[in-house]
């Protein structure tokens, strides 16, 4: 194999509970080059949120541990948000409302690392369950206003949403472009491999790479990402997916596609969502 790079594109690793970067080590010694490094729920962090400066804590802990793996010779590429559960903690303490004022305001403050260079990307979303009405729709108002954040960046949202259909598809890409942000930089993270509904729609699906997930969507083409949403987590290890996970899928399905969709996969698409280089 030639040297291709092996993009992980959501992965959280816990430099305090988790296995840290002996994590990242063993996506590096597995063939992973490159990494979209998400910010980890706050509550896993131990972060109590009352007001959105609170939000800080996390993401300076997601740009800190993204400089300590880029010293390993693996590149981290920071993607900062808020976990879209936190609707529903924040609405029990503070009403629906000041929640939502709190998460915007959070994300008012994550959207100020992009624009300094910290950070490459946002990540919203909504509950991957079912939730009340009015929930779900404090949650797109949420999503809305990240949207029109990315829009004025010029930026990539990652979503965190509920399983992927092509009703959910056609709804995001509606808020999305109400907002005025361009499709093209949406990205549903954990997603079904729909490929060819997502296509028309100009979100790009980033597809979990456990199970037969890959081959499924190299059957509608490769206009997708891979990723692990590896938790780093000691009481879940290798909750979701293990960090080796990427670059050994990705080695084992070259045997049988060849090298050019993986190209697409870990360098030109992300690269260009994210307006980064993904070189060796």
């Amino acid at each position: 194999m030639s040297q291709l790079p092996i993009t992980d594109n959501h992965i959280h690793i816990d430099m305090n509970r988790g296995r840290g970067l002996d994590a990242v080590r063993d996506f590096q010694n597995a063939g992973g080059t490159h990494m979209f490094l998400v910010t980890l729920p706050s509550r896993h962090l131990g972060v109590s949120v009352k007001k959105p400066e609170d939000y800080r804590i996390v993401f300076d802990q997601t740009v800190e541990t993204a400089g300590k793996i880029n010293e390993t010779g693996v590149t981290a590429f920071p993607v900062l948000g808020i976990h879209p559960v936190d609707i529903l903690y924040l609405s029990e303490e503070n009403g629906i409302g000041k929640a939502v004022e709190i998460m915007c305001g959070g994300f008012e403050i994550a959207a100020s690392y992009v624009r300094e260079g910290k950070a490459v990307g946002l990540k919203s979303g909504r509950p991957h369950f079912p939730v009340a009405p009015e929930i779900r729709e404090a949650s797109d108002q949420v999503m809305s206003r990240v949207f029109s954040l990315g829009r004025d960046l010029k930026c990539a949202v990652q979503l965190h949403v509920e399983d992927m259909t092509p009703e959910s598809i056609q709804n995001i890409a509606e808020i999305a472009r109400s907002a005025g942000i361009s499709t093209e930089r949406v990205v549903n993270h954990h997603a079904t491999p729909l490929v060819a509904a997502a296509e028309p729609f100009g979100i790009y699906p980033s597809i979990p790479a456990g199970k037969d997930n890959i081959e499924i969507a190299l059957e509608q083409g490769n206009r997708f990402l891979m990723e692990t949403d590896y938790v780093d987590d000691p009481d879940k290890p290798g909750f979701v997916l293990g960090p080796k996970t990427v670059p050994k899928k990705t080695k084992k399905l070259i045997e049988i596609y060849g090298e050019e969709p993986f190209w697409r996969i870990h360098q030109e698409i992300p690269s260009k969502i994210y307006d980064v280089e993904i070189e060796l």
